[in-house]
């Protein structure tokens, strides 16, 4: 059985869980609950703090972690990314008040920063030859500047209305994160096909996703320009009607170009296009 440690609280917790629901894995946990074994499927889920994950990984406690990148580059601990998710999306950012005039990394220079993230921003630093002083906060870091307790802050950044309400601007970008699949490097051959089989169901998810069945009827005279604007993930189907001229065509559409594939079929004659959700999708 595959041990997997997860966020107990937070957003990364409810998308994690929301994820794990999707790859059909059945949970009755509660956020309350530390340890908690799947119904159907080999796998038992540890629920933890988000800076205990990446050790708890390494170390062999779990064989996998569902854990924020921006912890596990903080963390550095000796556990190999497996897949990235792609939820939970954010930042690491330098942010100073906002009336301050800022010219660049070199502003920092001799400056108090608060963050909870200390390696990677001294690492940062180091790589812009800046020396600084970092003061090291758990809580609220973004009223630090505000009380006085530091010139800057580093901190994570999602929507950027928590730097707004402090006063506060974004001045450096210094990583992007969102959450990460982290495995333990010596696992055995048993838990590593157990971990395929569970990679195979998350894949199918992520695949899935931001894609659209459609489906249309199409005059014939028209079909090879129909089939020229879609860009299936192979070719579509295409089925004949009871009405003479008429084929019904389906295909798989990503969301980020849906409405502009959308236009050209009407355009070209497409009728009574029905768009659905895809919930799995495995290639």
């Amino acid at each position: 059985m595959l041990r997997i440690a997860v966020q107990a609280k937070g957003r990364l917790f409810d998308e994690t869980m929301s994820f794990l629901e999707e790859s059909d894995i059945k949970l009755s946990a509660t956020k309350r609950t530390l340890l908690v074994q799947s119904s159907n499927f080999p796998l038992e889920v540890l629920f933890l703090r988000d800076d205990d994950i990446p050790q708890t990984v390494a170390t062999g406690v779990a064989d996998l972690g569902i854990v924020g990148e921006n912890e596990f580059m903080e963390k550095a601990e000796d556990a190999e990314i497996v897949k990235r998710l792609g939820f939970s999306k954010c930042r690491l950012s330098l942010a100073l008040p906002k009336d301050i005039e800022y010219s660049g990394p070199q502003w920092f220079e001799g400056k108090k920063i608060a963050t909870s993230y200390p390696g990677i921003l001294s690492r940062y630093l180091k790589e812009q030859g800046v020396k600084a002083e970092i003061h090291v906060i758990t809580g609220s870091v973004e009223v630090s500047p505000g009380i006085g307790l530091a010139d800057a802050i580093f901190d994570i950044v999602s929507s950027g209305s928590t730097l707004v309400s402090n006063r506060l601007k974004e001045v450096e970008v210094v990583m992007k994160s969102e959450a990460l699949l982290i495995g333990n490097k010596n696992m055995s051959e048993e838990k590593k096909e157990i971990l395929n089989e569970l990679l195979f169901r998350m894949n199918a998810v992520k695949t899935a996703e931001d894609k659209k069945y459609v489906l249309m009827n199409a005059p014939k005279e028209k079909l090879d320009e129909i089939i020229a604007v879609l860009p299936g993930m192979k070719s579509p189907t295409v089925m004949p009607l009871a009405q003479e001229g008429w084929c019904s065509v389906h295909t798989v559409l990503d969301e980020k170009c849906f409405w502009e594939i959308i236009g050209k079929l009407k355009a070209l004659g497409a009728e009574g296009i029905l768009v659905l959700p895809i919930e799995k999708m495995i290639l």
